[in-house]
């Protein structure tokens, strides 16, 4: 059990006057991949009113860019946050890297699970593409159509690399995903397919410490008891924020809507939020 006691809130006014630095989860705090939630555009915009350093960080398979222009679609104004770190952004740097440093050979055959048939995850990158398992070099899990496809597509197409102990990247990590039909399995159940079947995977995004690092260093260092990190998920925002020291809080609009039982899913996760608050609004 944890000693911590969690303060609950009616919106996110209070930390505005506690912190200076806000982390912000986006899908299940700012909107639900179809509209913003109510309150979110406003009180998005009402903390660069109030000067406040505001980086979003999201375990998004996609880039930066991609998320942003959908965010301005959703009706988010533009310029109301300064940064966007995607897992998807950190992971296609790390390959950028990888590739001008010779780690990673041109011409390696890519198998990408993605959605939509997107591919801006690895646009520029040195990789052919390939959507046969039994001939690719590495895996790239990016997004899931688990609103499309069960898990025993997954485990046919995926069945072939895992064998032969292809390396694999998840850039995001998130089990469950929000969809217009309800929750489905995310990218990160994917994941754990690909181990189950005898691969290795290596996770980029919440709750492990690049993403978070890389959020705080486009945030200029700040202290930590100046940053607060608000998301949906208990296992990736709220574990993430424990891991590196900042205030955490918990925002019921997303995945976890609903839970008769919080307080089992800090204990089962050993994660405990700061704050708890319905919704990211002024109140």
């Amino acid at each position: 059990m944890s000693a911590k006691t969690i303060e609950r809130l009616e919106g996110i006014g209070p930390l505005v006057e506690r912190y200076q630095t806000f982390l912000l989860d986006q899908f299940g705090v700012l909107h639900d991949g179809q509209a913003p939630y109510p309150g979110a555009v406003e009180a998005l915009s009402a903390l660069k009113r109030a000067g406040k350093t505001v980086v979003l960080i999201s375990n998004s398979g996609k880039r930066a860019r991609p998320n942003e222009d959908r965010l301005l679609k959703l009706g988010f104004a533009a310029g109301s946050w300064d940064h966007f770190v995607s897992s998807g952004e950190v992971a296609w740097r790390s390959f950028n890297d990888m590739a001008a440093s010779g780690m990673l050979r041109p011409g390696t055959k890519c198998l990408l699970i993605s959605r939509d048939n997107d591919r801006t995850a690895i646009e520029g990158l040195p990789f052919v593409l390939t959507e046969a398992g039994e001939d690719a070099e590495l895996v790239l899990i990016s997004a899931s159509e688990g609103d499309r496809h069960d898990l025993d597509h997954y485990r046919q197409l995926l069945a072939p690399p895992a064998a032969r102990k292809v390396p694999c990247f998840c850039t995001n990590p998130d089990r469950i995903m929000l969809t217009a039909v309800g929750p489905r399995f995310g990218a990160g159940e994917i994941a754990d397919l690909y181990e189950s079947l005898g691969g290795s995977v290596t996770r980029i995004g919440k709750p492990y410490p690049a993403i978070f690092s890389a959020a705080l260093a486009l945030a200029g260092q700040p202290e930590r008891g100046s940053v607060v990190c608000i998301g949906d998920s208990v296992e990736h925002d709220i574990a993430g924020g424990n891991g590196v020291g900042v205030a955490t809080a918990l925002v019921l609009s997303g995945i976890l809507a609903d839970t008769p039982d919080l307080a089992a899913v800090f204990d089962e996760q050993q994660a405990w939020p700061d704050y708890i608050t319905g919704s990211f609004s002024l109140r």
